[in-house]
């Protein structure tokens, strides 16, 4: 059954991958001119292709990660889990639904309201960037990578890695982790992925400003609290359908 959980969530997380072929990258460069050095290469079709390669490659880490660790420590993925092992698939899904649809309008709003309190705060070209990014990212990437792959990565592979460590190396008399092993957890990944978004924002937006570094790490980071509760209580994919709601409800939130 392992060895089918590893093939089925790699699969769905390789869907976000193949995703990123829709980006015009070319178009994503005009967005700061200035970065762009002469010597800079044009993007063709083979250097996005071998471009999936690392991704890939992390995503099959993450899954390895989580189908070797996430039932050690209490988490789970109902849905792929019901189909590795040919289990009540509906069941499965059901369980996880209503609370994946409740928290994607939250994460979704939440993003939205946070959004709309840092606009004062920030440049008219900065925001303007902002916007053009929220352009020309496709809608299919937002829900198949931003939905899929990063929670695959974010919470099945880096959230249950960090449980089962804060277990082994802090809690190693207890049968299992406790409430601080998996709140700890939520709020660190979910940091750390709003982190990861600076070199990009430094990348298009070359006044770096206080505000600016909070605006990335906090906007990034507020739905990763759902989401990390979501796994934690419902399954991962309660957090994937809820992460997939979000990026509509900013899209249009944000229109």
């Amino acid at each position: 059954m392992a060895k089918r959980l590893f093939l089925i969530l790699f699969s769905f997380g390789m869907t976000g991958v193949i995703s990123l072929l829709f980006i015009d990258y070319q178009a994503l460069m005009t967005i700061a001119p200035a970065r762009v050095r002469p010597d800079t290469p044009v993007i063709t079709t083979s250097l996005t292709l071998l471009s999936l390669i690392q991704p890939a490659l992390i995503l099959a880490l993450a899954v390895f990660v989580g189908v070797a660790l996430a039932h050690r420590v209490g988490l789970s993925a109902p849905f792929a889990e019901a189909l590795a092992g040919r289990g009540d698939i509906r069941s499965a899904l059901k369980r996880q639904t209503l609370a994946g649809l409740i928290g994607g309008l939250a994460g979704g709003a939440s993003v939205v309201f946070v959004s709309l309190l840092f606009r004062p705060f920030l440049s008219f070209e900065t925001l303007d960037r902002i916007d053009k990014l929220g352009k020309l990212l496709p809608l299919p990437t937002r829900l198949l990578y931003g939905g899929i792959t990063e929670e695959v990565l974010l919470r099945w592979g880096f959230m249950t890695l960090l449980v089962w460590l804060a277990w082994r190396l802090l809690q190693r008399k207890r049968p299992g982790p406790t409430r601080v092993s998996f709140i700890s957890a939520i709020l660190v990944s979910s940091v750390v992925f709003g982190t990861g978004h600076l070199p990009l924002a430094f990348f298009l937006i070359p006044q770096v400003t206080l505000a600016l570094i909070l605006y990335v790490i906090i906007v990034n980071s507020v739905f990763g609290f759902i989401a990390g509760y979501l796994y934690w209580k419902k399954g991962l994919e309660a957090a994937v359908l809820a992460h997939m709601l979000a990026h509509l409800v900013m899209v249009f939130g944000s229109a």
